[in-house]
């Protein structure tokens, strides 16, 4: 494991990763927890083709993504790395301007979209990110990634609504969540970054307790727990300890199918985070 230890800033990006541990990092107003790696049924010449990302914005916020380049289409994993370069860049040209980081997020997410189009290849990711300070978070999504807030005691705070098929059913009430999880269509999306048709779906400002944790994710963790699963395993304990069972959790999920839970191998990153304690 590598662990940083700032007081300032933080950028970090993680591009075809392949963890047995993940990362830690220690801000003054919290802590993240990263983990990334290719699905169990990819030989090494396979890509991981998730990335994600972490850039410290200005003083007091850090902004944290996820993406997924979509199976089945070609070049997932640069899809998916030139998002967190346009995001990255966005950022980085934002603060120099004095942007609001909003603003500089909705341009990372377009110059992304524009950038992955003229590639030609007809390759696409998804991306989730999350703007984080100290005492509220600010999510945007485009596609199926998910972004979880919940409390101490298991409270679901706030959940994206998949931009799919299957998503909008649930959301819908015409399909639980169980039953999503093993819909054969579960895996098709219908918004994503490489489409002229890409929509950005912005959160409110969400107020963020001394006691939450906040989980960012593709579809390799949340294609293989319930919610309920995920929060129960992540709610409390130390965050390495909870990435670290996470991490092991969804491995074994892969690996054994049993019929009684899911089972998907996929490429899996996550990123957590929670306040510092007062």
């Amino acid at each position: 494991m590598l662990f940083w230890k700032t007081k300032d800033l933080v950028k970090k990006v993680y591009l075809d990763d392949e963890m047995h541990v993940g990362e830690v990092i220690q801000l003054p107003f919290g802590q993240i927890a990263v983990y990334s790696t290719r699905s169990p049924e990819k030989s090494p010449k396979h890509q991981n083709e998730d990335a994600a990302g972490l850039f410290s914005y200005g003083d007091g916020t850090v902004v944290l993504a996820v993406a997924d380049g979509v199976g089945g289409l070609p070049k997932g994993s640069q899809a998916s790395e030139v998002a967190m370069q346009a995001l990255d860049e966005a950022l980085d040209k934002g603060q120099k301007s004095g942007l609001q980081v909003r603003d500089a997020i909705l341009n990372g997410i377009e110059e992304a979209n524009t950038r992955i189009l003229s590639l030609g290849q007809g390759s696409a990711t998804t991306i989730s990110i999350a703007e984080v300070s100290q005492d509220q978070i600010r999510p945007y999504h485009v596609g199926d990634s998910l972004i979880l807030l919940f409390g101490l005691k298991g409270k679901t705070k706030w959940q994206t609504v998949p931009h799919s098929p299957v998503g909008y059913l649930v959301e819908g009430g015409a399909m639980d969540e169980r039953e999503a999880l093993s819909d054969p269509d579960s895996n098709l999306i219908s918004n994503m970054l490489g489409s002229q048709e890409m929509r950005i779906e912005i959160g409110p400002s969400l107020k963020l307790g001394q006691r939450d944790t906040l989980l960012l994710a593709t579809d390799g963790l949340s294609d293989n727990f319930l919610t309920e699963e995920i929060i129960e395993r992540a709610r409390k304990g130390n965050l390495e300890n909870v990435m670290n069972q996470l991490s092991s959790d969804v491995h074994q999920r892969m690996i054994a199918e049993t019929g009684t839970h899911p089972s998907k191998p996929d490429d899996c990153t996550f990123i957590l985070f929670r306040p510092q304690a007062a």
